[in-house]
């Protein structure tokens, strides 16, 4: 039968989107007949992003909860008895063969209702530190696909499977073109070349931080690609002016901006974090500490742990950066190192072997 029907859920940030998209393309190239359904909160970004992926997409109305009594945590009952009647009606509508989460709100209510009717039903948790949403869900679901070691502390452990986390395919031949990457944008070959990333929107810190070093930089003849976030371009763009420094709001040729990097800064989302283990460059991880659980610093922690990446909070910037980037730069042992370890955690067939536990589960 290749006719199946499926459902994904999972939104609120790209982290949640971008790999239910992945898993749904993968699924789609097995199964050209299937019809997909994908289900997110109706106010977030996924209502966009996921047409533009060429899918379907229902909202519910649902949100977190906050971590002060507002009005819109004395909603969240309300809305979430909504979301459960509106699910079980896109359920019931849609009949599907298997349900799909991968976290964010909306994923709660319509994995809650599958797995109430028996539906077979997966969910994959990107980060190291499981949001509450999956936890939830763990006890019922039929598989939890996992992209760090040692979740058996929040979930079932027979259901537990390391996939790893879906990534963008073209990620895969990055080593390969580093002379490509640095024509692409125009830099000089004799130069290190460092890659700055703060997420889409942008990460206030790590840019003053860039901003803050650019005499630095310069004196240690590193070229940047600063990419700082729509919301900080107009404040930034004017150093574009700078002779080595390029800066972006956002980098639309993700591969060739990792290309040609010889150094990494980042931000350790989950799927930040994935993407540079398949990259394989010298990264210095500087987590964001506003997110729920603090799971950024969990996240870049597993991976330094591992002599695979460095790790600088925020508070420690001031202290730290200077003395741990001259150190990088001027030993290439070190950077060599580094690059072979953070490469050694690769799990590049992730959305393979994510859609390989969706056939088990088919065929049981």
């Amino acid at each position: 039968m290749s006719n199946y029907k499926f459902i994904l859920s999972g939104g609120g940030t790209g982290g949640h989107i971008y790999p239910a998209v992945a898993i749904a393309d993968e699924l789609k190239s097995r199964y050209p007949d299937a019809e997909f359904l994908f289900v997110g909160a109706s106010d977030r970004m996924e209502m966009d992003k996921v047409p533009q992926a060429g899918y379907k997409i229902e909202g519910l109305w649902i949100s977190g909860i906050q971590r002060k009594l507002t009005l819109k945590n004395l909603m969240f009952p309300f809305k979430l008895i909504t979301s459960l009647l509106r699910s079980r009606k896109i359920i019931e509508t849609f009949s599907p063969n298997a349900v799909i989460g991968t976290g964010g709100f909306a994923s709660g209510p319509l994995l809650k209702v599958a797995t109430s009717k028996k539906i077979p039903s997966l969910i994959q948790e990107q980060n190291s530190y499981p949001g509450i949403t999956n936890k939830l869900l763990s006890k019922k679901v039929n598989t939890i696909c996992v992209a760090y070691e040692g979740l058996e502390k929040f979930f079932p452990k027979a259901k537990l499977r390391l996939t790893g986390n879906p990534i963008r395919k073209d990620l895969l031949e990055v080593k390969s073109k580093h002379i490509e990457g640095k024509d692409a944008f125009t830099l000089i070959h004799s130069k290190h070349t460092l890659l700055v990333l703060g997420g889409s929107l942008g990460a206030r810190r790590i840019n003053q931080l860039v901003e803050s070093n650019l005499e630095y930089f310069e004196a240690k003849n590193v070229q940047l690609i600063w990419q700082c976030g729509k919301l900080y371009y107009d404040q930034y763009k004017s150093y574009n002016t700078r002779k080595y420094v390029q800066v972006h709001a956002f980098l639309n040729n993700m591969d060739m901006a990792y290309a040609a990097a010889d150094i990494i800064i980042s931000r350790a989302g989950a799927i930040s974090v994935s993407e540079l283990c398949i990259v394989g460059k010298p990264t210095i991880f500087i987590p964001s500490p506003n997110v729920a659980e603090d799971h950024q610093t969990k996240n870049a922690k597993a991976i330094a742990d591992k002599n695979a990446a460095l790790l600088i909070k925020e508070k420690e910037l001031e202290s730290e950066f200077r003395n741990q980037f001259s150190d990088l730069i001027s030993d290439e042992n070190r950077r060599v190192e580094l690059s072979k370890n953070i490469e050694a955690l690769a799990l590049v067939n992730a959305t393979n072997d994510i859609v390989d536990e969706v056939e088990k589960l088919l065929k049981n």
